[in-house]
């Protein structure tokens, strides 16, 4: 469950919207089948869909000490580390016949 799907939380906004009959049958069976009521499921699934979004978002601000923070890790020295290279070294399995 998600942190905005939280049953402890007092609910004081409303969402409304129009389906058709088959979107509400769609709906209601998948409800069912996963043990939730209606509004449970569409609640949890629009809730994973919204940070879904939300951290695939290409634009993020940080505050000035975010900012100076991410910078010097951007600045930092270029460390070699041998695993990595020698996996990268293998042959994809795309590279395979």
């Amino acid at each position: 469950m998600t942190a905005f799907a939280s049953t402890d939380q007092r609910k004081e906004a409303r969402l409304n919207l129009r389906v058709s009959n088959r979107q509400d049958s769609l709906v209601r069976q998948a409800a069912a089948t996963v043990g939730k009521n209606v509004t449970e499921f569409v609640l949890d699934s629009a809730c994973v869909m919204a940070e879904h979004v939300l951290a695939d978002r290409r634009r993020f601000v940080l505050d000035d000490a975010a900012w100076d923070r991410f910078l010097a890790l951007l600045d930092r020295p270029v460390r070699t580390k041998p695993r990595l290279k020698a996996l990268l070294e293998e042959p994809s399995i795309l590279d395979r016949p």
